[in-house]
Order: structure tokens, then C-alpha cells, then sequence
């Protein structure tokens, strides 16, 4: 149940126990629908690295008129009678109506809503009982490690371009729930065995305030710590709710028929 529930699911408390069946029949639903689809493995992920989405963001937003700047510093975000107007980066003022960022950027206005450690390992082999499989996600669920949140896996290689011949590079994470949060990830480590080495960061957690629909300033959620970024995505979608006051149509970003071939 701990499996279906968490891994297959993919939900991140027990409290869908409680609830009408429908929504976990389809979350398993998709589930099985993507493993057919792409073989092997239910997820995607880009070749080179998650960089990789900003880089095809950056050509799609050229397409449509956008503007693709990097490496600027924020000095101000102006605002104006309680909305927006623009911001201030090296004397210069970019005007804007509404502005989309992260906790970092506007710190009066968000809340720490707790932590989340990461430890990015690099290992020299596949782990173990996944039939050596070059990528991998692994979900090890909270009533089996007696904890209140669930501990992830995530181990990408050499075959999605992120890593050299024969070194494996693997994710865990975990929402912090103790003074002592190394201890609360052993469990993963011991998955892994033997590592050449490990980079240890714990993170603060940020949810905006407000929704932002007065200032027009619409800031995103912290990462947390699930890797199949489902609640990334759910975030976006929020945003884009709370940006224009309607739900995000994936049917309107479908492929039509005069899109590929030129014609109706």
C-alpha cells in the first residue's frame, strides 16, 4: 500500500487514505500510461541537465518577441502605489506590468514554511537491484523509515550527457524534520553504498504570502524535496492562474493539423 501509494502515486502524505478512490486510480493511471509510452521509465529528463529547459525557453521566448538576459544583478523591484512598474538592474529600469520571481528576489513577502536536504553523490556504479539501470527514481516512503515525509532518489549518467563514462550522479532529498537531518537521509545513503563523493546542503522553504494578484507580483514556491518535479509544475500552473484569473488549456497547446503540414 506504502508503494502504490507513494511511489506509484506519487503523493506525499497518507492522507489520500481518507479520500474517494477516483484521483489515486488515476494518478496510477498515469503512471502506467508513461511507462508504455517511454519505455523503460515513466519520467523524462533533458540531455544535459535540467539547464537545459531555460535554454529551450530562452529560443521559444526569442520566437515570440521575448528578451533573454543573464548573469544581470537586481539592484530594486519598483513599486508604485501598491503595484509593479518595473526593475532596477545597473541604473536601468526595465518597465513591466506584472513580474514574475522567486523567494529570493522579494523576501518581505514570503513565509519559511520549513527545509529540505539535498545530497548530490557521485558513486562509480549503477545501484544496486535496479538491474543496472543507467537512470533511476527511487521513492523510499515515510511509514517505512518512520518519518513524516517521504526520502527520494534520484540517479541520472553518462546517458543523459550530465556525467562521464562510468560515474553516476544521484539526488537524495528529504524534508527536514529533526535537528539532525544527515541522520534522517541515511537510509538513501545506504542505498548507494560506497560514494566517491557527497555535497551536503539544506535549504530554507519559501511560499509566497499573498497571491499576488494586487501588486502583480507573482512569486513562485521554494524546490521541495521531490524529484519528480510534480509539484514544479503545479506551481507554474498556480502562477499562471493567479496571472490571468483562468486555468492553464493544455488542449489549446496541442498540435494542430495546419501547424504541420501548412494547411486546414
Amino acid at each position: 500500500m506504502d508503494f502504490t501509494g507513494h511511489a506509484l502515486a506519487l503523493y506525499r502524505t497518507d492522507d489520500y487514505l481518507d479520500q474517494p478512490c477516483v484521483e489515486t486510480i488515476n494518478r496510477i493511471k498515469l503512471y502506467s500510461e508513461s511507462l508504455a509510452r517511454y519505455g523503460k521509465n515513466p519520467y523524462l529528463y533533458p540531455l544535459y541537465g535540467l539547464g537545459e529547459l531555460p535554454q529551450g525557453f530562452a529560443r521559444l521566448s526569442a520566437i515570440y518577441g521575448g528578451t533573454y538576459i543573464v548573469n544581470k544583478p537586481i539592484e530594486e523591484i519598483i513599486v508604485q502605489n501598491g503595484k509593479v512598474v518595473g526593475v532596477k538592474s545597473e541604473g536601468e529600469i526595465a518597465r513591466c506590468k506584472q513580474l514574475i520571481c522567486d523567494p529570493s528576489y522579494m523576501k518581505d513577502r514570503v513565509e519559511k514554511v520549513g527545509q529540505v536536504i539535498r545530497v548530490i553523490c557521485i558513486v562509480s556504479h549503477p545501484i544496486k537491484n535496479t538491474s543496472d539501470a543507467s537512470s533511476c527514481q527511487i521513492i523510499i516512503p515515510q511509514n517505512q523509515v518512520n518519518c513524516k515525509s517521504d526520502i527520494y532518489v534520484c540517479m541520472i549518467s553518462s546517458a543523459h550527457n550530465v556525467a562521464v563514462q562510468g560515474k553516476y550522479i544521484a539526488i537524495v532529498s528529504t524534508t527536514v524534520e529533526t535537528k539532525e537531518p544527515k541522520k534522517e537521509i541515511r537510509p538513501a545513503l545506504e542505498l548507494l553504498e560506497l560514494l566517491k563523493q557527497k555535497l551536503v546542503s539544506i535549504s530554507d522553504l519559501f511560499v509566497p504570502k499573498d497571491l499576488g494578484t494586487e501588486s502583480q507580483i507573482f512569486i513562485s514556491r521554494t524546490y521541495d524535496a521531490t524529484t519528480h518535479f510534480e509539484t514544479a509544475c503545479d506551481d507554474i500552473k498556480d502562477i499562471y492562474k493567479r496571472m490571468t484569473g483562468s486555468e492553464f488549456d493544455f488542449e489549446e497547446m496541442k498540435r494542430k493539423k495546419n501547424d504541420i503540414y501548412g494547411e486546414d
